[in-house]
């Protein structure tokens, strides 16, 4: 059996590359990981939830230094979080997330969710070059830099 309507998908091939670009210009400066979650609905209540059960599913705490970040978002939903492990939750706190969500939030309500979402990577790139900085003897890309989309 099969379907004659294709899903459309999340972004544009040019949004697309532009968030795995911004993953990629990121991670250039910092030991640190980030990886971007997309799907349509939340299956929880609260955003962070969910963003914390990806997390762990994709094994993002694996990191040497535990400085990894996930940036979630469900799309219909209208619902995202941000969520750092805790090496680089400790260097930053409770304050820092907020910022980064307020700020995909104010792209989001423009609909610019790409933008959002490249912007947000970008800001979590200073924190973890900021905090974990890159060392060409020691770093390697620990986790993949495309896009992770869910249903």
């Amino acid at each position: 059996m099969f379907s004659i309507f294709k899903k459309k998908p999340f972004f544009s091939q040019e949004e697309n590359e532009m968030i795995v670009q911004a993953i990629r210009d990121a991670e250039k400066h910092t030991s640190g990981e980030v990886r971007v979650f997309v799907e349509s609905k939340c299956r929880f209540l609260d955003a962070l939830n969910r963003a914390t059960e990806i997390f762990n599913d994709l094994k993002m705490e694996k990191t040497e230094l535990r400085n990894a970040v996930l940036v979630y978002v469900a799309l219909k939903d209208k619902q995202l979080a941000v969520y750092g492990d805790a090496g680089i939750h400790q260097k930053t706190g409770d304050d820092y997330w907020k910022a980064a969500v307020n700020n995909m939030i104010a792209h989001f309500d423009k609909e610019n969710y790409a933008h959002g979402i490249a912007n947000c990577v970008r800001m979590i790139g200073e924190a973890l070059q900021l905090h974990f900085p890159y060392d060409k003897d020691v770093d390697k890309n620990e986790l993949p830099d495309e896009i992770i989309f869910g249903k």
